[in-house]
């Protein structure tokens, strides 16, 4: 868990692993280095979620309906 890579996750899984390092940081039963790393681990994953939500919201927000009730949508560029 801790050693993977963060940047290939779905937002889904970010958010599943990101539950499961506040259960544990929650629990108390890591040692203080563990806990340290989780952390650490919990904030990147956060950051993660952060950004595949910030993303989407700007795709829905491209969606346009048009003065027919077409519904349709802009290309965005995400960087």
């Amino acid at each position: 868990m801790a050693d993977e890579a963060i940047e290939p996750l779905a937002f889904e899984a970010a958010l599943q692993e990101l539950e499961q390092v506040v259960a544990r940081l929650e629990s108390g039963a890591a040692p203080l280095d563990e806990s340290i790393a989780l952390y650490a681990r919990g904030a990147a994953l956060r950051r993660h979620c952060e950004e595949k939500l910030r993303a989407a919201e700007e795709r829905v927000a491209q969606i346009a309906q048009g003065s027919d009730g077409s519904v349709s949508s802009k290309p965005l560029d995400v960087a």
